[in-house]
């Protein structure tokens, strides 16, 4: 979406605070003991009560209202009452919803309790590749160029990235060009280029050993083609001619 007059921005700011702010209360109520679909609900009743609309289950017929995503699970996972949560496991929650005609998406990995399975640094290293790389973004740079600093940051620190997954453009729907902004360099992408004014959705996919990803028996959820973890840490920002604004503030990554 290019933003063109004042009324748009602020429909912008206003459906990215409330996926922002669905998304940080779901993360302090997530607990361990808790079910995927018990967070899902919370998730619900706090979108329907700031006016907005699951965009998943809205646009895609998502069998929840947020994706809830746990230990070898990367992406896209069902909330379901069969999985409970245990202390130790790394979890995903991606938040994205329709509000007054505009739509914003967002996202984070935390982990439940204690890091017994050390994956805090892997945590970490994904929401710093994502501030690094949307600190880059400006109208004008080319989208492979940001893909090559995701996926450089991400094996100087030991780890790959998600190479079919990637972020895309947003606004007037879910999913907007442009789309496949991808974690890593693309030799032969080297024209398209970040739009001034224009709403995108970053977001990092970094993991400890797949490169791919393949659908699980459900048709929804995502696992890696070699196993492993990842993280997920997702904004969705303004491009400007300087730094661009993250619309998604509030949900404190």
């Amino acid at each position: 979406m290019i933003i063109k007059t004042e009324e748009e921005l602020l429909g912008m700011k206003k459906v990215s605070e409330a996926v922002a702010l669905t998304l940080q209360k779901m993360r302090e109520y997530t607990k361990i003991g808790m079910s995927t679909k018990d967070i899902d609900e919370y998730g619900r009743e706090l979108l329907e009560t700031l006016g907005a609309k699951s965009a998943p289950f809205e646009t895609y017929g998502f069998p929840g209202y947020s994706c809830i995503s746990v230990n070898k699970e990367f992406a896209h996972g069902v909330p379901s009452d069969k999985v409970v949560l245990k202390n130790g496991d790394i979890i995903n929650i991606d938040v994205s919803a329709e509000l007054g005609g505009f739509w914003a998406d967002n996202g984070c990995s935390f982990i439940i309790g204690e890091d017994i399975q050390g994956l805090q640094r892997l945590i970490d290293t994904s929401k710093e590749i994502l501030l690094d790389a949307i600190s880059e973004i400006s109208g004008g740079v080319r989208i492979c160029d940001i893909g090559k600093l995701i996926e450089t940051k991400a094996k100087k620190a030991g780890y790959t990235v998600i190479k079919d997954l990637g972020g895309h453009g947003v606004g007037k729907s879910l999913h907007e060009e442009p789309e496949a902004i991808m974690n890593y360099y693309d030799r032969y992408d080297k024209t398209r280029r970040f739009r001034k004014d224009s709403v995108v959705a970053i977001e990092t996919f970094i993991s400890t050993k797949s490169e791919f990803i393949e659908t699980a028996a459900d048709n929804w959820g995502l696992t890696g083609s070699k196993g492993g973890f990842v993280a997920q840490h997702e904004h969705t920002i303004l491009i400007t001619a300087g730094k661009p604004i993250i619309l998604t503030a509030a949900n404190a990554i």
